[in-house]
Protein backbone atom coordinates (compact mmCIF):
# COMPACT_ATOMS: atom_id res chain seq x y z
CA UNK A 1 0.00 0.00 0.00
CA UNK A 2 3.01 1.89 0.70
CA UNK A 3 4.53 1.58 -2.42
CA UNK A 4 0.96 2.86 -4.65
CA UNK A 5 0.78 6.16 -2.65
CA UNK A 6 4.45 6.76 -2.91
CA UNK A 7 4.95 5.56 -6.61
CA UNK A 8 3.74 9.12 -7.90
CA UNK A 9 6.58 11.22 -6.36
CA UNK A 10 9.93 9.10 -8.11
CA UNK A 11 10.71 6.30 -10.51
CA UNK A 12 10.61 3.31 -9.33
CA UNK A 13 13.17 2.32 -7.08
CA UNK A 14 16.20 0.46 -8.46
CA UNK A 15 16.98 -2.78 -6.61
CA UNK A 16 20.40 -2.99 -5.79
CA UNK A 17 22.45 -6.43 -3.96
CA UNK A 18 20.97 -7.11 -0.36
CA UNK A 19 23.18 -5.45 2.63
CA UNK A 20 21.75 -7.20 5.38
CA UNK A 21 21.78 -5.45 8.48
CA UNK A 22 20.63 -6.30 12.51
CA UNK A 23 20.22 -3.66 14.81
CA UNK A 24 24.11 -3.94 15.78
CA UNK A 25 24.53 -2.57 12.82
CA UNK A 26 21.78 -0.15 11.99
CA UNK A 27 23.73 2.88 13.53
CA UNK A 28 26.89 2.69 10.78
CA UNK A 29 24.50 1.85 7.94
CA UNK A 30 22.58 5.15 9.07
CA UNK A 31 25.88 6.73 8.90
CA UNK A 32 26.15 6.01 5.50
CA UNK A 33 23.33 7.73 4.62
CA UNK A 34 25.85 10.53 4.89
CA UNK A 35 27.85 9.48 1.75
CA UNK A 36 28.39 11.54 -1.40
CA UNK A 37 28.60 8.43 -3.52
CA UNK A 38 24.77 8.06 -5.31
CA UNK A 39 25.04 4.29 -4.93
CA UNK A 40 26.21 4.09 -1.42
CA UNK A 41 22.93 6.03 -0.47
CA UNK A 42 20.46 3.88 -2.66
CA UNK A 43 22.02 0.69 -1.04
CA UNK A 44 21.66 1.97 2.67
CA UNK A 45 18.20 3.45 1.70
CA UNK A 46 17.26 -0.44 0.48
CA UNK A 47 18.78 -1.78 3.67
CA UNK A 48 17.13 0.09 5.99
CA UNK A 49 13.61 -0.41 3.85
CA UNK A 50 13.94 -4.03 4.67
CA UNK A 51 15.42 -3.51 8.41
CA UNK A 52 12.31 -1.50 9.44
CA UNK A 53 9.54 -3.18 7.70
CA UNK A 54 10.31 -6.19 10.38
CA UNK A 55 8.55 -4.86 13.11
CA UNK A 56 7.76 -1.11 15.29
CA UNK A 57 11.00 -1.70 17.44
CA UNK A 58 13.52 -1.40 14.48
CA UNK A 59 11.55 1.45 13.22
CA UNK A 60 12.29 2.96 16.57
CA UNK A 61 15.41 1.87 16.43
CA UNK A 62 16.12 3.94 13.25
CA UNK A 63 14.21 7.10 15.03
CA UNK A 64 16.47 7.02 17.90
CA UNK A 65 19.72 7.23 15.35
CA UNK A 66 18.59 10.37 13.76
CA UNK A 67 17.51 8.31 10.33
CA UNK A 68 14.37 10.48 10.22
CA UNK A 69 16.35 13.28 9.33
CA UNK A 70 18.88 12.10 7.16
CA UNK A 71 16.23 10.50 5.24
CA UNK A 72 14.37 13.30 5.12
CA UNK A 73 17.04 15.63 3.17
CA UNK A 74 17.28 12.55 1.06
CA UNK A 75 13.95 12.78 -0.69
CA UNK A 76 15.19 16.22 -2.07
CA UNK A 77 18.53 14.78 -3.31
CA UNK A 78 19.41 15.17 -7.28
CA UNK A 79 19.64 11.50 -8.14
CA UNK A 80 15.90 9.89 -8.63
CA UNK A 81 16.62 6.68 -7.45
CA UNK A 82 18.50 7.92 -4.04
CA UNK A 83 14.91 10.22 -3.88
CA UNK A 84 12.36 7.32 -4.49
CA UNK A 85 14.78 4.67 -2.21
CA UNK A 86 14.65 7.10 0.73
CA UNK A 87 10.92 8.05 0.08
CA UNK A 88 9.82 4.30 0.79
CA UNK A 89 11.72 4.24 3.88
CA UNK A 90 9.81 6.66 5.54
CA UNK A 91 6.61 5.62 4.29
CA UNK A 92 7.35 2.16 5.95
CA UNK A 93 8.85 3.94 8.93
CA UNK A 94 5.41 5.67 8.87
CA UNK A 95 3.43 3.69 10.70
CA UNK A 96 5.38 4.43 14.17
CA UNK A 97 3.61 7.01 15.86
CA UNK A 98 6.86 8.73 17.30
CA UNK A 99 8.04 8.81 13.65
CA UNK A 100 4.98 9.71 12.51
CA UNK A 101 4.86 13.10 14.67
CA UNK A 102 8.68 13.73 13.66
CA UNK A 103 7.49 13.87 10.01
CA UNK A 104 4.75 15.99 11.00
CA UNK A 105 7.31 18.53 12.63
CA UNK A 106 9.94 18.47 9.34
CA UNK A 107 6.56 19.39 7.42
CA UNK A 108 7.48 16.56 4.90
CA UNK A 109 4.71 16.38 3.28
CA UNK A 110 5.19 19.88 1.17
CA UNK A 111 8.79 18.76 0.53
CA UNK A 112 6.95 15.52 -1.33
CA UNK A 113 4.63 16.98 -2.97
CA UNK A 114 7.09 20.00 -4.84
CA UNK A 115 9.16 16.50 -6.07
CA UNK A 116 5.74 15.00 -7.51
CA UNK A 117 7.03 13.99 -11.09
CA UNK A 118 4.67 14.27 -14.18
CA UNK A 119 5.05 10.74 -15.37
CA UNK A 120 3.97 8.86 -12.37
CA UNK A 121 1.09 11.35 -12.06
CA UNK A 122 -0.11 10.34 -15.56
CA UNK A 123 -0.29 6.90 -15.28
CA UNK A 124 -2.20 6.88 -12.02
CA UNK A 125 -5.02 9.15 -13.13
CA UNK A 126 -4.50 11.26 -10.00
CA UNK A 127 -6.75 14.19 -11.02
CA UNK A 128 -10.49 11.98 -10.33
CA UNK A 129 -9.18 11.24 -7.05
CA UNK A 130 -8.13 14.68 -5.93
CA UNK A 131 -10.73 16.44 -7.29
CA UNK A 132 -13.02 14.04 -4.96
CA UNK A 133 -10.38 15.06 -2.06
CA UNK A 134 -11.53 18.66 -2.53
CA UNK A 135 -15.06 17.65 -1.33
CA UNK A 136 -13.70 15.86 2.16
CA UNK A 137 -14.69 17.84 5.55
CA UNK A 138 -11.04 17.52 7.01
CA UNK A 139 -10.17 21.37 5.87
CA UNK A 140 -5.97 19.56 6.24
CA UNK A 141 -7.00 16.81 3.43
CA UNK A 142 -8.54 19.79 1.00
CA UNK A 143 -5.40 21.76 1.47
CA UNK A 144 -3.26 18.69 0.85
CA UNK A 145 -5.42 18.21 -2.40
CA UNK A 146 -4.58 21.61 -3.47
CA UNK A 147 -0.91 21.96 -3.08
CA UNK A 148 -1.19 18.77 -5.18
CA UNK A 149 -3.03 20.14 -7.61
CA UNK A 150 -0.82 23.23 -7.76
CA UNK A 151 2.64 21.20 -8.36
CA UNK A 152 0.92 19.21 -11.08
CA UNK A 153 -0.99 21.74 -12.90
CA UNK A 154 2.24 22.97 -14.19
CA UNK A 155 2.05 20.33 -16.22
CA UNK A 156 0.23 21.22 -19.65
CA UNK A 157 -1.22 17.79 -19.74
CA UNK A 158 -2.54 17.46 -16.51
CA UNK A 159 -4.18 21.35 -16.92
CA UNK A 160 -5.83 19.41 -19.84
CA UNK A 161 -7.33 16.65 -17.95
CA UNK A 162 -8.36 18.70 -14.83
CA UNK A 163 -10.13 20.75 -17.69
CA UNK A 164 -11.94 17.57 -18.84
CA UNK A 165 -12.67 16.21 -15.15
CA UNK A 166 -14.54 19.95 -13.86
CA UNK A 167 -11.81 20.76 -11.87
CA UNK A 168 -11.65 24.35 -13.37
CA UNK A 169 -15.74 24.38 -12.26
CA UNK A 170 -14.71 23.03 -8.77
CA UNK A 171 -11.93 25.82 -8.15
CA UNK A 172 -13.91 28.40 -9.02
CA UNK A 173 -16.77 26.89 -6.75
CA UNK A 174 -14.02 27.15 -3.78
CA UNK A 175 -13.72 30.44 -4.59
CA UNK A 176 -17.20 32.07 -4.58
CA UNK A 177 -17.74 30.24 -1.15
CA UNK A 178 -17.03 32.65 2.13
CA UNK A 179 -16.60 29.03 3.95
CA UNK A 180 -13.83 28.11 2.35
CA UNK A 181 -11.98 31.47 2.51
CA UNK A 182 -9.06 29.46 3.94
CA UNK A 183 -8.63 27.81 0.77
CA UNK A 184 -8.58 30.23 -1.64
CA UNK A 185 -4.73 31.09 -1.76
CA UNK A 186 -4.20 27.80 -2.89
CA UNK A 187 -7.28 26.97 -5.37
CA UNK A 188 -6.33 30.35 -6.66
CA UNK A 189 -2.37 29.49 -7.14
CA UNK A 190 -3.90 26.26 -9.15
CA UNK A 191 -5.97 28.29 -11.20
CA UNK A 192 -3.16 30.07 -11.88
CA UNK A 193 -1.08 27.72 -13.70
CA UNK A 194 -4.08 26.92 -15.87
CA UNK A 195 -4.56 30.48 -16.94
CA UNK A 196 -1.25 29.68 -19.57
CA UNK A 197 -2.83 27.53 -21.98
CA UNK A 198 -4.83 29.79 -24.25
CA UNK A 199 -7.76 26.46 -24.72
CA UNK A 200 -8.36 26.57 -20.72
CA UNK A 201 -8.26 30.35 -20.52
CA UNK A 202 -10.82 30.44 -23.30
CA UNK A 203 -12.63 27.71 -21.68
CA UNK A 204 -12.69 29.67 -18.36
CA UNK A 205 -13.78 33.08 -20.17
CA UNK A 206 -16.74 30.91 -21.89
CA UNK A 207 -18.19 29.54 -18.79
CA UNK A 208 -17.89 33.08 -17.02
CA UNK A 209 -15.03 31.92 -14.90
CA UNK A 210 -12.59 34.32 -16.36
CA UNK A 211 -14.78 37.59 -14.99
CA UNK A 212 -16.10 36.23 -11.85
CA UNK A 213 -12.18 35.27 -11.38
CA UNK A 214 -11.14 38.66 -11.82
CA UNK A 215 -14.03 39.54 -9.45
CA UNK A 216 -12.65 38.30 -6.94
CA UNK A 217 -9.55 39.58 -7.01
CA UNK A 218 -10.27 43.05 -7.31
CA UNK A 219 -13.13 42.50 -4.24
CA UNK A 220 -10.40 40.71 -2.13
CA UNK A 221 -8.30 42.34 0.59
CA UNK A 222 -5.76 39.17 1.36
CA UNK A 223 -2.42 40.16 0.25
CA UNK A 224 -1.60 36.95 -1.07
CA UNK A 225 -4.48 36.24 -3.00
CA UNK A 226 -3.92 39.94 -4.99
CA UNK A 227 -0.59 38.73 -5.33
CA UNK A 228 -0.69 35.42 -6.67
CA UNK A 229 -3.47 36.37 -9.08
CA UNK A 230 -1.27 39.47 -10.39
CA UNK A 231 1.74 36.59 -11.10
CA UNK A 232 -0.75 34.54 -12.53
CA UNK A 233 -2.01 37.09 -14.60
CA UNK A 234 1.87 37.67 -15.72
CA UNK A 235 2.13 34.61 -17.15
CA UNK A 236 -0.97 34.47 -19.00
CA UNK A 237 -0.11 37.57 -21.06
CA UNK A 238 3.14 36.36 -22.26
CA UNK A 239 1.09 34.70 -25.02
CA UNK A 240 -0.63 37.00 -27.36
CA UNK A 241 -3.61 35.06 -27.86
CA UNK A 242 -4.21 35.14 -23.93
CA UNK A 243 -3.49 38.83 -23.42
CA UNK A 244 -5.96 39.90 -26.65
CA UNK A 245 -8.53 37.43 -24.15
CA UNK A 246 -7.57 38.98 -20.87
CA UNK A 247 -7.74 43.03 -22.36
CA UNK A 248 -11.57 41.29 -23.57
CA UNK A 249 -12.10 40.62 -19.92
CA UNK A 250 -11.26 44.36 -19.00
CA UNK A 251 -7.84 43.21 -16.70
CA UNK A 252 -6.60 46.39 -16.71
CA UNK A 253 -9.28 47.45 -14.50
CA UNK A 254 -8.52 44.72 -11.82
CA UNK A 255 -4.75 45.79 -12.21
CA UNK A 256 -5.02 49.48 -11.84
CA UNK A 257 -7.15 48.67 -8.36
CA UNK A 258 -4.06 46.10 -6.96
CA UNK A 259 -2.14 49.41 -7.79
CA UNK A 260 -4.14 51.04 -4.73
CA UNK A 261 -3.07 48.56 -2.29
CA UNK A 262 -1.22 48.95 0.89
CA UNK A 263 1.03 45.87 0.55
CA UNK A 264 4.04 46.58 -1.55
CA UNK A 265 4.36 42.79 -2.70
CA UNK A 266 1.27 43.22 -4.46
CA UNK A 267 2.25 46.33 -5.72
CA UNK A 268 4.93 44.35 -7.51
CA UNK A 269 3.21 42.12 -8.60
CA UNK A 270 0.62 43.87 -10.47
CA UNK A 271 3.16 46.32 -11.82
CA UNK A 272 4.50 43.30 -13.35
CA UNK A 273 1.17 42.40 -14.82
CA UNK A 274 0.81 45.51 -16.01
CA UNK A 275 4.51 45.46 -18.41
CA UNK A 276 3.40 42.00 -19.72
CA UNK A 277 0.46 43.62 -20.47
CA UNK A 278 1.32 46.21 -22.38
CA UNK A 279 2.55 43.98 -25.20
CA UNK A 280 -1.50 44.41 -26.05
CA UNK A 281 -1.71 48.02 -27.80
CA UNK A 282 -5.52 48.81 -26.34
CA UNK A 283 -4.25 47.46 -23.12
CA UNK A 284 -1.14 49.96 -22.70
CA UNK A 285 -3.69 52.68 -24.14
CA UNK A 286 -5.92 51.27 -21.33
CA UNK A 287 -3.39 52.09 -18.53
CA UNK A 288 -1.94 55.35 -20.41
CA UNK A 289 -5.78 56.50 -19.55
CA UNK A 290 -6.18 55.30 -16.28
CA UNK A 291 -2.78 53.91 -14.70
CA UNK A 292 -0.18 56.44 -15.19
CA UNK A 293 -0.77 58.78 -11.83
CA UNK A 294 -0.98 55.69 -9.41
CA UNK A 295 2.41 54.55 -10.97
CA UNK A 296 3.95 58.31 -10.50
CA UNK A 297 2.91 58.00 -7.07
CA UNK A 298 4.78 54.72 -6.76
CA UNK A 299 8.21 56.51 -7.96
CA UNK A 300 7.92 57.82 -4.46
CA UNK A 301 7.98 54.60 -2.39
CA UNK A 302 10.22 54.02 0.27
CA UNK A 303 10.68 50.62 -1.00
CA UNK A 304 13.16 50.00 -3.56
CA UNK A 305 11.42 47.10 -5.42
CA UNK A 306 8.23 48.84 -6.04
CA UNK A 307 9.95 51.93 -7.41
CA UNK A 308 11.78 49.29 -9.74
CA UNK A 309 8.37 47.16 -10.89
CA UNK A 310 6.98 51.07 -11.42
CA UNK A 311 9.59 52.46 -13.65
CA UNK A 312 9.68 49.40 -15.44
CA UNK A 313 6.03 49.92 -16.29
CA UNK A 314 6.40 53.23 -17.21
CA UNK A 315 9.16 52.33 -19.91
CA UNK A 316 7.14 50.20 -21.84
CA UNK A 317 3.88 52.65 -21.91
CA UNK A 318 5.51 55.94 -22.82
CA UNK A 319 8.08 53.72 -25.61
CA UNK A 320 6.46 54.81 -28.94
CA UNK A 321 3.70 56.35 -27.41
CA UNK A 322 3.77 60.39 -26.92
CA UNK A 323 0.03 60.36 -25.38
CA UNK A 324 1.50 58.32 -22.72
CA UNK A 325 4.93 60.10 -22.15
CA UNK A 326 2.66 63.69 -21.64
CA UNK A 327 0.45 61.69 -19.63
CA UNK A 328 3.07 61.05 -17.22
CA UNK A 329 4.48 64.64 -17.17
CA UNK A 330 0.98 65.72 -16.75
CA UNK A 331 0.88 63.61 -13.71
CA UNK A 332 3.97 65.47 -12.58
CA UNK A 333 6.22 62.64 -13.11
CA UNK A 334 9.66 64.14 -14.19
CA UNK A 335 11.14 65.26 -10.92
CA UNK A 336 10.12 61.75 -9.28
CA UNK A 337 11.84 60.34 -12.37
CA UNK A 338 14.65 62.69 -12.00
CA UNK A 339 14.94 61.22 -8.00
CA UNK A 340 14.85 57.99 -9.64
CA UNK A 341 18.18 58.44 -11.23
CA UNK A 342 19.48 58.28 -7.29
CA UNK A 343 17.62 55.01 -6.91
CA UNK A 344 19.85 52.06 -4.85
CA UNK A 345 18.60 49.60 -7.74
CA UNK A 346 20.36 49.50 -11.10
CA UNK A 347 17.53 48.47 -12.79
CA UNK A 348 15.31 51.33 -11.73
CA UNK A 349 18.10 53.82 -12.45
CA UNK A 350 18.48 52.48 -16.17
CA UNK A 351 14.50 52.16 -16.68
CA UNK A 352 14.43 55.66 -15.37
CA UNK A 353 16.51 56.93 -17.77
CA UNK A 354 14.86 55.36 -20.79
CA UNK A 355 11.72 56.86 -19.37
CA UNK A 356 13.27 60.20 -19.51
CA UNK A 357 14.77 59.88 -22.87
CA UNK A 358 11.12 58.31 -24.48
CA UNK A 359 9.76 61.45 -22.97
CA UNK A 360 12.31 63.73 -24.68
CA UNK A 361 11.03 62.53 -27.76
CA UNK A 362 8.96 65.36 -27.32
CA UNK A 363 10.48 68.59 -27.68
CA UNK A 364 8.80 70.76 -25.22
CA UNK A 365 8.97 67.98 -22.65
CA UNK A 366 13.12 67.73 -23.31
CA UNK A 367 13.15 71.45 -22.43
CA UNK A 368 11.14 70.73 -19.01
CA UNK A 369 13.03 67.60 -18.21
CA UNK A 370 16.46 69.60 -19.44
CA UNK A 371 15.72 72.87 -17.20
CA UNK A 372 15.01 70.73 -14.40
CA UNK A 373 19.04 69.82 -14.40
CA UNK A 374 18.76 66.14 -16.09
CA UNK A 375 22.50 66.41 -17.07
CA UNK A 376 24.22 67.11 -13.63
CA UNK A 377 22.17 64.12 -12.23
CA UNK A 378 22.87 62.10 -15.05
CA UNK A 379 26.93 62.28 -14.12
CA UNK A 380 26.87 59.84 -11.27
CA UNK A 381 24.94 57.27 -13.96
CA UNK A 382 27.63 57.54 -15.80
CA UNK A 383 30.19 56.39 -13.30
CA UNK A 384 28.16 53.00 -12.71
CA UNK A 385 30.03 50.09 -13.07
CA UNK A 386 26.49 48.09 -14.24
CA UNK A 387 26.88 47.87 -18.00
CA UNK A 388 22.93 48.76 -18.36
CA UNK A 389 22.94 51.41 -16.51
CA UNK A 390 26.12 52.79 -18.35
CA UNK A 391 24.49 52.37 -21.67
CA UNK A 392 21.11 53.99 -20.44
CA UNK A 393 22.71 56.99 -19.36
CA UNK A 394 25.15 57.47 -22.50
CA UNK A 395 22.23 57.39 -24.44
CA UNK A 396 20.17 59.84 -22.22
CA UNK A 397 23.51 62.32 -22.63
CA UNK A 398 23.07 61.56 -26.49
CA UNK A 399 19.39 62.81 -26.39
CA UNK A 400 19.79 65.80 -24.38
CA UNK A 401 22.95 67.33 -25.26
CA UNK A 402 21.87 68.49 -28.28
CA UNK A 403 21.58 71.89 -26.27
CA UNK A 404 24.27 74.18 -25.70
CA UNK A 405 23.06 74.75 -21.62
CA UNK A 406 22.84 70.94 -21.31
CA UNK A 407 26.52 70.21 -22.67
CA UNK A 408 27.78 73.23 -20.18
CA UNK A 409 25.72 71.99 -17.54
CA UNK A 410 27.40 68.21 -18.08
CA UNK A 411 30.65 69.60 -18.05
CA UNK A 412 30.40 71.75 -14.83
CA UNK A 413 29.18 68.34 -13.20
CA UNK A 414 32.62 66.77 -13.92
CA UNK A 415 30.16 64.05 -16.30
CA UNK A 416 32.18 64.09 -19.43
CA UNK A 417 35.60 62.44 -17.90
CA UNK A 418 33.14 59.11 -16.99
CA UNK A 419 31.77 59.57 -20.86
CA UNK A 420 35.05 59.33 -21.92
CA UNK A 421 36.03 56.25 -20.10
CA UNK A 422 32.78 54.68 -21.47
CA UNK A 423 34.87 54.43 -24.60
CA UNK A 424 37.13 51.96 -23.52
CA UNK A 425 34.24 49.60 -22.37
CA UNK A 426 34.28 46.72 -23.33
CA UNK A 427 30.42 46.19 -23.98
CA UNK A 428 29.09 47.00 -27.32
CA UNK A 429 26.02 48.99 -26.21
CA UNK A 430 27.94 50.80 -23.96
CA UNK A 431 30.39 51.64 -26.29
CA UNK A 432 28.40 52.60 -28.87
CA UNK A 433 26.36 54.78 -27.00
CA UNK A 434 29.32 56.55 -25.40
CA UNK A 435 30.58 57.21 -28.79
CA UNK A 436 26.06 58.80 -29.63
CA UNK A 437 27.04 61.13 -26.31
CA UNK A 438 30.23 62.02 -27.27
CA UNK A 439 29.78 63.22 -30.88
CA UNK A 440 26.56 65.27 -29.40
CA UNK A 441 28.25 66.44 -26.79
CA UNK A 442 31.69 68.31 -29.29
CA UNK A 443 29.07 70.31 -30.99
CA UNK A 444 30.90 73.16 -29.30
CA UNK A 445 34.56 74.61 -29.32
CA UNK A 446 34.34 74.34 -25.34
CA UNK A 447 33.56 70.79 -25.22
CA UNK A 448 34.91 69.47 -28.11
CA UNK A 449 38.40 70.86 -26.24
CA UNK A 450 37.79 69.48 -22.82
CA UNK A 451 36.82 65.80 -24.12
CA UNK A 452 40.28 65.69 -26.51
CA UNK A 453 42.37 67.03 -23.42
CA UNK A 454 40.16 63.65 -21.40
CA UNK A 455 41.65 61.62 -24.18
CA UNK A 456 38.88 60.90 -25.93
CA UNK A 457 40.23 61.83 -29.47
CA UNK A 458 43.52 59.01 -28.85
CA UNK A 459 40.36 56.50 -28.09
CA UNK A 460 38.19 57.23 -30.75
CA UNK A 461 41.13 57.05 -32.81
CA UNK A 462 41.83 53.46 -31.62
CA UNK A 463 38.12 52.64 -31.81
CA UNK A 464 37.96 53.08 -35.40
CA UNK A 465 41.22 51.18 -36.02
CA UNK A 466 39.44 48.12 -35.07
CA UNK A 467 37.27 46.17 -37.14
CA UNK A 468 35.54 44.76 -34.54
CA UNK A 469 34.76 47.58 -32.18
CA UNK A 470 34.28 50.76 -34.29
CA UNK A 471 30.78 51.93 -35.40
CA UNK A 472 28.91 54.55 -37.05
CA UNK A 473 29.49 56.74 -33.95
CA UNK A 474 32.70 56.21 -33.49
CA UNK A 475 33.80 57.85 -36.94
CA UNK A 476 31.40 60.69 -36.53
CA UNK A 477 31.90 61.65 -33.12
CA UNK A 478 35.83 61.54 -33.99
CA UNK A 479 34.88 63.98 -36.97
CA UNK A 480 32.68 66.00 -34.88
CA UNK A 481 35.86 66.63 -32.24
CA UNK A 482 38.16 67.56 -34.91
CA UNK A 483 35.80 69.76 -36.40
CA UNK A 484 34.66 71.67 -33.07
CA UNK A 485 38.79 71.56 -32.45
CA UNK A 486 40.42 73.12 -35.60
CA UNK A 487 43.94 73.38 -34.23
CA UNK A 488 43.89 70.10 -33.49
CA UNK A 489 42.48 68.54 -36.95
CA UNK A 490 45.37 70.68 -38.73
CA UNK A 491 47.79 69.00 -36.50
CA UNK A 492 46.29 65.88 -36.96
CA UNK A 493 45.14 65.72 -40.61
CA UNK A 494 47.52 68.89 -42.11
CA UNK A 495 44.30 70.11 -43.72
CA UNK A 496 41.39 72.05 -42.82
CA UNK A 497 38.03 71.17 -44.84
CA UNK A 498 36.11 73.80 -46.99
CA UNK A 499 33.13 74.12 -44.25
CA UNK A 500 35.84 74.71 -41.59
CA UNK A 501 35.83 78.34 -40.43
CA UNK A 502 38.78 79.83 -38.54
CA UNK A 503 37.82 82.12 -35.45
CA UNK A 504 40.27 83.70 -33.17
CA UNK A 505 41.91 81.29 -31.34
CA UNK A 506 43.02 79.10 -34.08
CA UNK A 507 47.11 78.05 -34.02
CA UNK A 508 49.02 76.05 -36.13
CA UNK A 509 50.80 73.83 -33.34
CA UNK A 510 52.46 71.63 -36.09
CA UNK A 511 51.57 68.53 -37.39
CA UNK A 512 51.44 65.52 -35.67
CA UNK A 513 54.53 63.20 -36.01
CA UNK A 514 54.25 59.57 -35.83
CA UNK A 515 57.96 58.98 -36.93
CA UNK A 516 61.06 60.06 -35.62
Amino acid sequence: MLKRKFSCLFPKPQDFDPLLIESKTAATVVLMLSSPEEEVLAKACDALYKFASKGDENKATLLGLGAVEQLYKLISHEDPTVRGNAVMVLGIMASNYDVKKLLRELDVTDSLISHLVPEGIHELNIIPPLLELLKSEYPVIQLLALKTLEVISKDGEMRIMLGENKGLDCLLTILETDEFSDLHVEALAVLGNCLEDVHTLQLIQQSGGLKKLLSFVRESTIPDIQKNAAKAITKAAYDLENRNILNEEEVEKCLINLLETDNDGVKVAASQAISAMCANLASKRAFGLQGIPQLVQLLSSDNEEVKEAAVAVLVNLTAASPSNASAVAEAEGIEPLLNTLHAQRDGAIANAATVLTNLAMQEPLRVNIQNRGIMSVLAEPLRSTNSQVQSKAAFAVAVFGCDADARTELRSAGGLGPLVKLLHSKNEEVRRNACWAVMTCASDELTAGELCRLGALDVLEEINLSKCRKNNFSEAALEKLLDNNLSQKYSQMGYLSSNNIITDGFYDCGQVSYFK
